[in-house]
């Protein structure tokens, strides 16, 4: 496999925080790549560098087969970027803006209406292509976002949180218009999102970082078929009271609370499920549900980094969980 990404050691230090600590990532040409980690990890810094926004402090990368730093220009040329805050004009009409980022990346001057017309036709904004920015929904201009960023027809296109803050309707047809653009364009395209369904869906391969470094790569049931086990799910009164038990009595430790639900992983989890609930009823709890399923992108992302994803940003562990990530740091 030819890769369009490749990291070396790649490393940027701010004073005495080092925010990505000598990473090694390869990324294939046409894969979608999921990035993932908690607030702060340094998925931001990567990006930032492998799209020559920021210099790295130590190591190297290449983009579509140019050195990030050496290279810089040829590096952007080549990649598109879609970046969480908007980032079109407003005053523009949907087909001004195509117009004038096509410029800017120096689109030849007989290609750009052909070129518009597709993405456009692709995104399916024909008919509102000549109304003003201001006037489209938020939906129709990450759309438009996401046409913006292959009117140059990139190698590369970065895509960061590219659905936060949209409906689940909106986002599951963005998610159709990513696999259709990354299809037609023949692109590669590196996704960081909070949205564990998101990368399940979208992603050929994750990676994990924590802390500067990467902690866990692999294709998404592959990572889900390292946690060896099954989640049990409950839901009842003084949560918290119960989790507590269930460690002291069963030793059930590797447990989460979220949304108020207790989530367990454990090995043989169809037979436990009846100790759990003997446990509570012998001490007096009531259990509203219990259930069994298998482990998720979540349960994987909480294995590696001890934290919870959320669209407002890693939320730390309540209970055990969280104590003993702290005696791990």
């Amino acid at each position: 496999m030819v890769h369009v990404i490749e990291t070396n050691q790649l490393t940027k230090s701010f004073g005495g925080l080092t925010a990505v600590d000598k990473l090694d990532i390869t990324v294939e040409s046409g894969e979608i790549f999921g990035f993932l980690g908690p607030n702060g990890a340094g998925k931001t810094t990567t990006i930032n560098m492998l799209c020559t926004i920021l210099k790295p402090t130590g190591g190297s990368a290449k983009v579509n087969g140019f050195d990030i730093v050496r290279e810089a220009m040829q590096v952007r040329r080549s990649i598109g970027i879609v970046f969480q805050d908007p980032s079109i004009d407003d005053r523009l009409t949907g087909r001004e803006n195509l117009y004038m980022h096509a410029n800017l990346y120096g689109v030849p001057t007989s290609q750009q209406k052909d070129r518009i017309d597709k993405i456009l036709k692709l995104v399916e904004l024909e008919d509102r292509a000549d109304d003003l920015m201001r006037t489209y929904s938020g939906g129709m201009r990450r759309r438009l976002e996401l046409g913006r960023g292959l009117i140059h027809y990139p190698k590369v296109l970065f895509l960061d949180e590219p659905t936060v803050g949209l409906d689940p309707q909106t986002r599951d047809h963005i998610w159709t218009y990513i696999k259709e653009l990354k299809e037609a364009h023949d692109i590669t395209v590196v996704l960081t999102t909070h949205y564990m369904d998101e990368a399940d869906r979208l992603s050929d391969r994750i990676g994990i970082i924590d802390h500067g470094k990467l902690v866990a790569l692999d294709s998404p049931q592959k990572l889900k078929d390292t946690l060896e086990g099954d989640v049990i799910t409950i839901k009842a009164a003084k949560i918290d009271e119960l989790t507590a038990l269930l460690s002291e009595k069963l030793g059930l430790t590797q447990s989460r609370i979220v949304d108020g639900t207790l989530e367990i992983t454990v090995r043989g989890g169809q037979s436990l499920m009846p100790k759990v609930m003997e446990a509570a009823t012998h001490s007096n709890f009531l259990v509203d549900s219990i259930q069994l399923r298998e482990p998720n992108l979540e349960d994987v992302f909480l294995h590696y980094t001890g934290k919870n994803i959320r669209a407002d940003g890693g939320k730390e562990l309540h209970g055990f969980a969280a104590i003993q990530r702290r005696k791990i740091r």
